[in-house]
């Protein structure tokens, strides 16, 4: 008899500690709600679908702006090279005598690859802090 009691007793403070254990839960699951909620607020999601929809029209409006005026402007590459021949030819006959010996070209060398990576390295760790800096400012 005194072991079913002893039995019962544990089951009973089993199940407090449960419903203390729910109570806990469900606080912890209001506070995240209001969160949400002040955070949704704060972030305006129609408002942003709107001003996306709008950034995209005009990005294709750019878009297709951009590529009417390469249609009616004439190809660059040409344009380009006839340009710096006609430099070429005027330069030659302004400095027909006072050419200056041609230096040999040195080679320029390739940025170290180990310096690129820290840089893009330092890079990424400067976006993660400013996006920490964020997130703990929307949280307070």
């Amino acid at each position: 008899r005194t072991i079913t009691s002893k039995a019962q007793l544990n089951s009973v403070q089993m199940q407090v500690n449960e419903a203390f254990a729910v109570r806990k839960i469900e606080g912890s699951i209001r506070s995240s709600v209001g969160i949400m909620k002040d955070l949704n607020r704060l972030i305006r999601l129609p408002e942003m679908a709107q001003t996306m929809q709008q950034l995209s029209t005009e990005l294709m409006k750019a878009g297709i702006i951009e590529e009417m005026v390469e249609d009616m402007l004439p190809e660059d590459g040409e344009m380009l090279m006839e340009d710096e021949g006609e430099v070429d030819k005027v330069l030659g006959e302004i400095l027909k005598d006072r050419k200056e010996p041609s230096l040999p070209v040195a080679p320029v060398p390739e940025p170290q690859t180990q310096e690129v990576e820290e840089e893009e390295e330092e890079d990424a760790e400067a976006m993660m802090d400013q996006m920490r800096n964020r997130l703990d400012a929307l949280r307070s």
